[in-house]
């Protein structure tokens, strides 16, 4: 194969695998929402998750907007499942890592 063809190949595979969701979000996850710390202080406090996945694949480091939407996504799934309808990120991502509270607020 000529050089050329292999390096645009890799850059086409390479910019498909950046546009890639790779988590989705669970029924339950769809009724929470992503809040600030201010927003939730008459909110019951239900517990933290810590959601977690690759930042970097096949030595790439992903997007940074992207790795942070698809934490939140998994967080708000993991919330459903704690009976609570909104998470506030605690911390920074780091390695892929990011610790959210997990709050059930009153409409």
């Amino acid at each position: 194969m000529h050089k050329p063809f292999i390096i645009l190949t890799l850059l086409t595979l390479f910019a498909l695998l950046q546009a890639c969701t790779w988590v989705k979000t669970t029924p339950g996850g769809e009724n929470v929402r992503v809040a600030k710390a201010e927003q939730v202080t008459s909110c019951e406090r239900k517990g933290e998750v810590t959601a977690s996945l690759k930042s970097r694949v096949g030595g790439y480091e992903r997007k940074p907007g992207k790795v942070a939407g698809e934490l939140e996504t998994l967080a708000r799934n993991d919330a459903a499942t704690m009976g609570g309808n909104t998470v506030v990120g605690e911390t920074t991502v780091k390695d892929g890592t990011k610790t959210f509270g997990v709050y059930n607020c009153n409409p």
